[in-house]
């Protein structure tokens, strides 16, 4: 016989001839000469070198030891402490439960939902992102959840973690924010076969992400066809001069015809606009010419009231000065008066004198 002393922290097993006899805890031990012995370290996995369940048949290291079983579409989640260690892939692993404190979350592969035990920060530690999907729905966004092609879920602003297997998951997304539509450059002839180049604008919002996702095939596609065709159903029976007199006319038309289309899709119209109206460098010169013609007309218009105006007072005045003397004499000296303001120099000749010179001049020889 002999003596050995296990340590703390240590846990010893006795073989003799190979097999296995009994363990031995920390303190002082007689064992036979010829018995072999095996220290373990209890803060280390138990790795032993026989079959374990030899080992657990004895009921006392039995209880000493936690067995963790792995299966093939699991994964396990192993803390020390609370705190989180490594991730334990399938297989069997043993541990010595009386030193450190061992926790153990099973994590279901088979299973597309992460178990909301498993803390969200350590989801996205490189250790476990092999084994997971994530997907993230920003704030102004809505998703679906589609698992094997088939809607679950809708997803509202979040991150989202499911396990990776063979299941296909997709996240379908849409924005929720006010949005612009752009029809830029369609070219469409009036009734009177003139060619216009419009462009125009709507403004939706997404309402129904189903509608918009599952039962519409790109839904912005279909949008912006409808606009198109309404901008050309309309023009196309309307002449130049109506479409450029009235271009509320469009909008109202296209507001009337895509809205409830529209909402079959799952997008609600805020507001539709015409940006521009382009017409070829022909019909611009031709528009151009008559805008002319145009206010020419009317400044001849204007003038023609303004002489006839004036024509109107010179008779009125006329009558007056026919009927009044006096006044002839008033408007001739005005007229006098303002033709001396041109005068620089004025000369009077002969030996009449000045006042009656002058008075035979304003006079013409016209009495009272």
């Amino acid at each position: 016989m002999m003596t050995i002393r296990i340590q703390e922290g240590k846990v010893a097993l006795v073989f003799r001839n190979g097999n296995y006899l009994r363990v031995l805890k920390p303190g002082f031990h007689f064992i036979g000469l010829f018995d072999e012995v095996r220290v373990y370290d209890t803060a280390l996995p138990f790795n032993p070198t026989i079959a374990l369940e030899l080992l657990l048949r004895d009921a006392e290291l039995a209880a000493m030891l936690t067995v963790v079983e792995v299966a093939d579409n699991q994964l396990v989640l192993m803390y020390r402490n609370g705190n989180f260690v490594e991730v334990l892939k399938p297989g069997r692993y043993t541990f010595f439960n009386s030193l450190v404190k061992r926790t153990f979350i099973t994590m279901d592969l088979g299973e597309i939902e992460i178990t909301k035990e498993i803390d969200r920060d350590l989801l996205m530690k490189p250790a476990l992102l092999p084994y997971i999907r994530v997907y993230s729905v920003d704030p102004h966004e809505q998703g679906i959840l589609m698992v094997d092609g088939e809607a679950k879920a809708l997803l509202q602003p979040g991150v989202y973690f499911y396990a990776k297997n063979s299941t296909v998951i997709q996240v379908l997304k849409a924005d929720l924010r006010l949005l612009q539509l752009e029809v830029n450059g369609q070219d469409i002839l009036t009734k009177d076969k003139a060619a216009l180049r419009i462009n125009f604008n709507t403004q939706y919002r997404v309402t129904d992400i189903r509608k918009a996702l599952l039962e519409t095939k790109d839904f912005e596609k279909q949008l912006y066809v409808t606009v198109q065709l309404a901008l050309r159903e309309f023009i196309g029976t309307k002449t130049l001069d109506e479409i450029l007199g009235n271009k509320e006319e469009v909008t109202a038309y296209v507001d009337a015809t895509v809205k409830e289309k529209a909402e079959a899709i799952g997008v609600a119209i805020k507001y539709n606009g015409i940006k521009d109206i382009i017409l070829p460098g022909d019909m611009k010169e031709i528009m151009n010419q008559v805008l002319i013609a145009q206010k020419k007309a009317e400044a001849n218009t204007i003038m023609r009231r303004e002489e006839t105006a004036s024509t109107r007072s010179l008779l009125n005045t006329a009558k007056l000065m026919e009927d009044n003397a006096m006044l002839f004499k008033l408007k001739e000296m005005e007229y006098v008066e303002k033709i001396a303001e041109k005068v620089n120099t004025l000369s009077i000749n002969g030996n009449a004198k000045v006042l009656d010179q002058l008075k035979e001049l304003f006079s013409s020889g016209k009495g009272p």
